[in-house]
């Protein structure tokens, strides 16, 4: 039976959070767009090894509109300036991220399920060691700095 990417509600797995530094919401929503096209925007060939739905970036510049694509990801929702939720999935885990941007903070919260033997691997390797959580507080960094200098 396909897992169902969609449908399901998935587990919770963090939420990390930065402050804005006094960034308007439009230059840190531009920023997330920015940041996540160049982070992963090129990850094209991971997506592949790793058998990701979607595995490859919308042709269209990324700009967080619903349906666009990043590899290993698609933008489900989007309310510009408020939140944007990415979801995606691959042999060893379905996935979502949602940024959640309010006046003073962007937050990033992730869900995630890992099914079977491998799938249970993989989060102790990827979550056990604190790597995604790793990644993620740089991306957020990445864009409030970014934000900053706009």
């Amino acid at each position: 039976m396909e897992r169902s990417l969609y449908m399901e509600r998935l587990p919770y797995i963090d939420e990390l959070a930065m402050d804005t530094g006094g960034a308007s919401r439009e230059r840190v929503w531009a920023a997330v767009a920015d940041v996540l096209r160049q982070e992963i925007g090129g990850g094209e060939r991971i997506a592949r090894v790793l058998r990701c739905e979607p595995a490859s970036a919308s042709p269209l510049r990324f700009d967080a509109s619903p349906g666009q694509t990043l590899p290993g990801f698609r933008v489900a929702e989007a309310e510009p300036g408020r939140r944007l939720v990415l979801r995606g999935r691959h042999r060893f885990s379905d996935y979502e991220l949602t940024f959640l941007l309010d006046d003073d903070t962007l937050r990033a919260r992730t869900h995630a399920a890992f099914p079977g033997l491998l799938g249970r691997l993989y989060r102790a390797a990827v979550i056990g060691t604190g790597g995604h959580r790793v990644v993620t507080r740089r991306l957020l960094r990445q864009v409030i700095r970014r934000a900053g200098r706009r």
